[in-house]
């Protein structure tokens, strides 16, 4: 089995996925998040010009920030991802070939499962960690039935249908990771707009695991 790359250490492991964001709004969408304590990022490559939006985000993010991709289904994506300065790869299926040139890259990696079939492939494999997805139909009881099986080294990420407002259903199955989309960001949203719904969802985090 490839050897894995950890999960950086992070107060919150919540990553912000903004799907759809221009590169005319990535540095204010990016600025107000970082400040909110957000350090893992991800831009969707189905959005517009997203290498762009990456790159900009890459510059402008401290040193222990995450910033990278999603929705990246090619080896092409993987190295226009790693030349763009990412160095998170999200994508929604396991392609191990895919995968695999990601870890390579020393990229950290959350490839999207559902089954346990699909967990144990992106483990061996060597990724980062598991995103569940939609959680909501697996829902924390479901991810915790095929996590009995896994490698106890890998970081689990709940995502699709998760937000402030259902972490502590989560954090009964102790799961502390999340994928935050739609709850946190829509394309065109004011920044304002968005950094309320960052600061409120940094402080339900630290309601229900403690700040």
């Amino acid at each position: 089995m490839t050897d894995r790359i950890p999960f950086p250490p992070m107060r919150y492991p919540l990553v912000a996925i903004l799907r759809g964001l221009k590169p005319s709004e990535t540095p204010a969408t990016i600025e107000v998040l970082l400040e909110a304590g957000f350090r893992a990022i991800e831009i969707p490559l189905n959005s517009p010009d997203p290498f762009q939006s990456i790159e900009l985000a890459a510059k402008m993010a401290p040193a222990d920030a995450l910033i990278g991709a999603g929705t990246v289904l090619t080896i092409e994506d993987v190295e226009r991802l790693d030349h763009a300065g990412g160095r998170l790869f999200v994508s929604p299926n396991v392609d191990a070939p895919v995968l695999s040139h990601a870890v390579s890259k020393g990229m950290v990696t959350l490839p999207g499962v559902f089954t346990a079939t699909e967990a144990l492939l992106a483990a061996r494999c060597g990724a980062t960690g598991l995103k569940f997805f939609p959680a909501s139909a697996l829902g924390p009881s479901g991810i915790t039935a095929i996590r009995a099986v896994l490698p106890p080294d890998l970081m689990i990420a709940a995502v699709g249908g998760v937000s402030d407002t259902n972490f502590g259903d989560y954090a009964k199955a102790d799961i502390r990771a999340f994928g935050l989309g739609s709850s946190l960001y829509k394309p065109g949203m004011d920044p304002s707009e968005i950094a309320r719904r960052a600061k409120d969802t940094i402080a339900a985090y630290d309601r229900v695991f403690g700040g």
